[in-house]
């Protein structure tokens, strides 16, 4: 059972110090049994507060990282079992698997190939996370060459995939990048969690199936703590029907041998299928999904799907709001007016640029609504799109008076003409029609 904020306070100083930044002890307490502070926050928290709160205020997903630097990974820390409840905080990574049957040229080929998978969408740069060096050869000394070799040029973390022999052979050399091993099973976890502690080093516990990997965790928990399952199944209806009942456990009735990140490894043979495999993973609660596909255009929709599930549902997504300048701009380029809402700002920036005519985008500050929430709102109306306009100083930049609305919000234009001294003009309502209308009002400026 979950703690009262009572339940908290007793355990506390009670002071009233103020240090943890809640103005009493009992503020503080409400915020631990809320969620919104823990208990490290609190520095004059005894030991035997730490004992007894830190396990029962601990989320129910154990935060596990792997990697250092730039390349670290943060995994689990959920707490929820659907994002509009709350949200989901750490994103599925993707590890893209390199077999260590590949050397020389061939395998130089494909690390570059993996560095290459990082892309943008909507302003924001999207990327694999990890690259998954597989022990296929059988051979512990080709599987630490082949890390090494890897772990010197690969731009992201690392999981090591081997044997006990495997892994003693190649984590050392590459420790301190801080790898996750892969696995710890019932015939050898001793030995690979052992080599995991030398090393501080996450390790993957593979079981087979539910009650086998609680029973394992429940072993390798008790000497380690930084770990992730895997479940060690072979069909995408059975890992999925896992990954949900282990995640139900853990959120609901707080079932510890499951209160780790998990990993699913796909089984689809056609790179096609394999995508649609991980979809399904990346949505109920895969930490990593392991796979072979390493298309760009494959992996593209894959990270966009993955943006959508762990994008806050309560914050919509926003660009700066400013004027943007698309294009090798002149004092007469158009003037077009949008929301910072990042799909409709990044939809008319492209067509902006699809119709070769250099224009200035002002992107009003609508806290990330789109043309019609904002209009309804109140916050894309002849008032603040005025003022907005004014304060950005735009039209000191142009030789004329003209400024392009959406045609959604045609019903403005008389109003903002009133409130801006602005010559309005209704331009399209999507933005696929800007190449037209541009096209149409501004010939003479055509790139």
């Amino acid at each position: 059972m979950a703690l009262t904020g009572l339940d908290i306070f007793k355990q506390l100083p009670k002071t009233n110090c103020k240090d943890c930044g809640s103005p009493t002890c009992l503020a503080f307490a409400m915020a631990m049994a809320n969620g919104k502070a823990s208990l490290d926050m609190c520095p004059h928290a005894t030991e035997a507060a730490k004992e007894t709160l830190g396990a029962a205020t601990a989320p129910p997903v154990r935060t596990v990282k792997v990697g250092v630097g730039e390349q670290e990974i943060v995994m689990g820390d959920e707490t929820v079992l659907f994002r509009h409840d709350k949200t989901f905080y750490h994103p599925t990574a993707l590890a893209i698997q390199i077999s260590d049957t590949l050397s020389g040229a061939e395998l130089d080929a494909k690390i570059a190939k993996v560095n290459a998978l990082v892309m943008d969408r909507v302003g924001q740069k999207i990327a694999i996370d990890m690259v998954a060096i597989t022990n296929c050869s059988g051979n512990a000394a080709t599987f630490k060459a082949a890390v090494e070799a890897v772990a010197a040029k690969a731009n992201f973390a690392l999981m090591l995939v081997a044997d006990a022999a495997g892994l003693e052979a190649a984590v050392p050399a590459v420790a301190a990048k801080k790898p996750l091993l892969h696995a710890a099973t019932a015939e050898n976890w001793e030995k690979v969690v052992e080599l995991a502690k030398a090393n501080n080093c996450p390790v993957v516990v593979k079981g087979n199936g539910l009650d086998d990997t609680a029973a394992l965790v429940e072993k390798v928990a008790a000497q380690y703590k930084e770990l992730v399952i895997d479940f060690g199944n072979q069909s995408q209806a059975k890992t999925l029907a896992e990954m949900v009942n282990a995640r139900r456990l853990a959120i609901k009735k707080k079932f510890r041998p499951f209160g780790y990140p998990m990993l699913a490894c796909t089984q689809a043979t056609c790179a096609r299928e394999e995508i649609v495999e991980a979809t399904t993973y990346v949505a109920k609660y895969a930490s990593i999904v392991c796979m072979k596909a390493d298309e760009q255009a494959l992996l593209l929709p894959l990270m966009a799907w993955r943006m959508n599930i762990y994008t806050d549902p309560q914050k919509p997504m926003a660009v700066d709001a400013k004027v943007y300048e698309i294009g090798d701009v002149t004092p007469d380029s158009p003037v077009y007016i949008c929301t910072n809402f990042a799909l409709t700002y990044f939809a008319v920036e492209g067509e902006v640029v699809g119709s070769k005519i250099p224009g200035y985008i002002v992107a009003v500050d609508t806290d990330g609504a789109s043309v019609l929430t904002a209009w309804a709102a109140g916050k894309f109306v002849a008032e603040p799109i005025a003022e907005f306009v004014e304060k950005m100083g735009i039209m000191s930049k142009v030789n004329h008076k003209n400024i392009v609305i959406p045609g959604y919000v045609a019903i403005i234009s008389g109003k903002l003409k009133e409130k801006s001294g602005l010559d309005v003009i209704v331009g399209p309502q999507e933005a696929a029609g800007i190449p037209a209308f541009a096209k149409a009002n501004y010939p003479h400026l055509m790139k």
